[in-house]
């Protein structure tokens, strides 16, 4: 199934019966909450944005429901799913309000979270786009336990929003940020923490469906299981950061509000460009493929077919002898892009 031209099915299944959370939240918790793999654990959820309906007219959905309502809603539906399981739950927002980036990071460390949550949903040009995207800060081999927490949301979110083989993007945040990565992320960094875009409100069903507040709780539901999950296993460690890996050079692409434009919507055309002309046999071929996945990565640095784009310019400049350069994509590749998440028809 082509997932940048057909609209993903989405799996509706049961909802948690209204008189198990009873049962859940009765003084004295149930026997799961006490004992279970996320009692006790701090859990600090920082519900994306807040407070900017009169700033900017890009975090909105076609019809108008915006980010950081969506983002507060799941926050707040998770937060009883967690503290009925027995988890404390830390709330960076609790209204449509702004708060600093750097206080949402604080009360994380301040509580010694055990995992920071950030909470989040995306938009882009391409309105026939709506997939995952998970980030964690820094290197794949040094933070380890904000990879693991990835990977255990991705297969949450197949699970309760999509089908089993959408491809979801883990990512390092330096795709997106490419000097130092998203602020949270990095005010956080030694707590595992990830910063989850579940959807795109910018794909019309899907505004939609995030309206439903029946929907945003399936949502929570994925984070509940993806935490489960996590720490039902050992914890992995993290790293100083560039302990393992030099710093790498930035890739710098759009952001944000540049990433509505109308270069940004021909990120897979140029993408499937690039791939037209690998077979080709003169250099010229191969310089016009590495300025189209140039231009694709650019345009949707954490798309799902990003680090193919990364993987191909290594192989790319490789071909032409600039090994430096190859060299130093071919570790962008391997320390920003979790691999196996993609579409197997992208690969």
């Amino acid at each position: 199934m082509n997932y940048k031209k057909k609209t993903v099915n989405f799996l509706f299944g049961s909802i948690v019966s209204c008189a198990v959370v009873l049962m859940s939240v009765a003084p004295g918790g149930s026997a799961f909450a006490q004992s279970g793999p996320l009692a006790g654990k701090v859990i600090c959820i920082d519900p994306g944005h807040g407070g900017t309906a009169a700033t900017d007219s890009y975090r909105q959905g076609p019809t108008g429901e915006r980010e950081e309502w969506v983002n507060l809603r799941v926050s707040t539906y998770l937060q009883q799913l967690l503290e009925a399981h027995g988890a404390r739950v830390i709330m960076t927002r609790t209204i449509d309000e702004q708060v600093p980036l750097a206080r949402r990071a604080e009360l994380a460390r301040e509580n010694d979270a055990d995992v920071f949550l950030s909470i989040h949903h995306n938009a882009t040009a391409d309105d026939a786009v709506n997939f995952p995207i998970i980030y964690f800060h820094g290197n794949i081999s040094e933070n380890l336990a904000g990879v693991r927490l990835g990977e255990a949301l991705a297969e949450a979110f197949r699970k309760h929003m999509y089908q089993k083989d959408v491809p979801v993007s883990i990512v390092s945040d330096h795709t997106v940020f490419a000097d130092a990565g998203a602020a949270v992320l990095r005010g956080t960094y030694g707590i595992p923490a990830v910063l989850a875009e579940a959807s795109f409100f910018t794909h019309p069903p899907e505004e939609q469906r995030l309206k439903d507040t029946v929907y945003n709780r399936r949502e929570a539901e994925a984070y509940l299981d993806a935490l489960i999950n996590y720490f039902s296993a050992p914890v992995l460690p993290i790293h100083a950061k560039n302990s393992i890996v030099a710093q790498i050079p930035p890739f710098r692409g759009l952001q944000e509000a540049d990433r509505m434009s109308p270069v940004a919507k021909k990120w897979h055309d140029d993408y499937a460009a690039g791939l037209a002309l690998m077979n080709k046999t003169d250099s010229a071929a191969w310089r016009e493929a590495y300025e189209y996945f140039t231009r694709s990565a650019r345009s949707f640095p954490d798309s799902y077919v990003a680090g193919q784009d990364h993987r191909y310019r290594a192989e790319l400049l490789h071909r032409l002898g600039q090994e430096t350069e190859a060299k130093q994509e071919a570790i962008r590749t391997a320390e920003y892009y979790v691999p196996g998440w993609d579409a197997a028809e992208e690969k």
